[in-house]
């Protein structure tokens, strides 16, 4: 537990879900793909073995104290899997170089057997990372597994700008494509569900930013619903979150069934709270670039009274967090901060007069 609280993680995440009181705000900067930075690690170094993975988590969790540990199964696991090519760079997110189907018609042909645990390697990885993590840190701090949702699972199988073309030019083999995807998705979360892992489902080429709400309502949220569906049927928690400006979709967004619902920084906090705020508890939404990336503790602290000041009210309840996963070589002292500035204005009982911006 870090020295500034007075509740571990875990014992917070009960209180918040039970209405309880806590110490503090639950804080959850998505440290994901960068999590190696607390080690010294390169991206590379990080994703190679599953102890390498845990350990970055392990590193994070030891010096801010956040809610949660992130392993990152990621948004081309599927299409990794499948056969798509990907880059390996030493220090960035790999890529996708070569999609493994180039032509919709041959959707037929994908083998569903290749995403399962014992055919896939690095979904092998990433599960055992999984595992260290909870035996090293279970009693204290949840485990989440950011993981696609089944629209940005498609596009690592087939060319985003091809999958948005054929929203209008071959929808019906469209919708088999995302069908299976959801199916395969449904088996690997259950993995992790197994494990007592929580679902952190990543959706972002399902943005309002590159759909229209028509589409989304067509080819997103009905295969989002039988997702949600099974992972409760599997006793499993998730968070649903679509990077961009999903303004139009918020409310559709919440008829998921999802459990919890982040928002990027590019949707207005107080909107989110007035739409989803009274079916579900909200996370969100410090900006990952301009702030925790770009800027300095000042705007870091301040950024993080805005969002409080914004959402603390939430009838569901409310959770700080950055609006997207942390990537690239962010300064850790800005996570810092955020975790400083989430003890100070968050600190339990709630007072406004903590976090009033004048």
């Amino acid at each position: 537990m870090h020295k500034d609280d007075q509740m571990t993680p875990n014992e917070r995440l009960n209180a918040f879900m039970t209405g309880k009181p806590m110490d503090r705000i639950l804080a959850m900067p998505v440290v994901c793909s960068m999590s190696g930075l607390a080690l010294g690690m390169t991206h590379k170094e990080k994703r190679s073995t599953a102890l390498n993975e845990a350990r970055a988590q392990i590193a994070c969790y030891e010096r801010f104290g956040n809610d949660l540990a992130i392993i990152e199964y990621g948004l081309h696991g599927v299409g990794m899997a499948l056969g798509s090519e990907m880059t390996d760079p030493e220090d960035a997110v790999p890529a996708i170089t070569k999609y493994v189907l180039d032509d919709l018609n041959d959707v037929d042909q994908l083998d569903m057997s290749k995403l399962e645990l014992k055919k896939d390697k690095a979904f092998q990885l990433h599960l055992e990372a999984a595992k260290i993590l909870i035996d090293k840190l279970g009693k204290e701090v949840p485990t989440g597994v950011l993981i696609s949702g089944p629209f940005t699972a498609a596009a690592s199988i087939y060319k985003t700008e091809n999958l948005l073309r054929a929203t209008r030019k071959n929808p019906e083999k469209l919708h088999k494509l995302i069908k299976f995807c959801n199916e395969g998705l449904k088996m690997i979360y259950r993995e992790f569900i197994k494990e007592g892992i929580l679902i952190l489902l990543c959706d972002p080429i399902a943005s309002g930013t590159i759909l229209h709400q028509k589409q989304y309502l067509e080819f997103v949220l009905p295969y989002t619903i039988d997702l949600m569906k099974d992972i409760h049927d599997a006793n499993g928690m998730v968070c649903y979150h679509i990077c961009g400006d999903t303004t139009s979709i918020v409310g559709d967004m919440v008829e998921s069934g999802c459990d919890m619902l982040s928002i990027d920084n590019r949707v207005d906090l107080s909107y989110t709270k007035e739409v989803a705020g009274d079916k579900v508890p909200i996370l969100g939404n410090v900006d990952p670039v301009e702030v925790l990336y770009l800027g300095n503790s000042n705007d870091v602290d301040l950024a993080v009274k805005k969002c409080i000041q914004s959402a603390y009210d939430s009838p569901n309840g409310y959770i700080l967090a950055s609006g997207c996963d942390l990537s690239g070589n962010i300064p850790l002292e800005n996570i810092d901060q955020f975790m400083a500035s989430a003890r100070k204005y968050g600190k339990w009982p709630l007072d406004p007069k903590n976090f009033l911006i004048k």
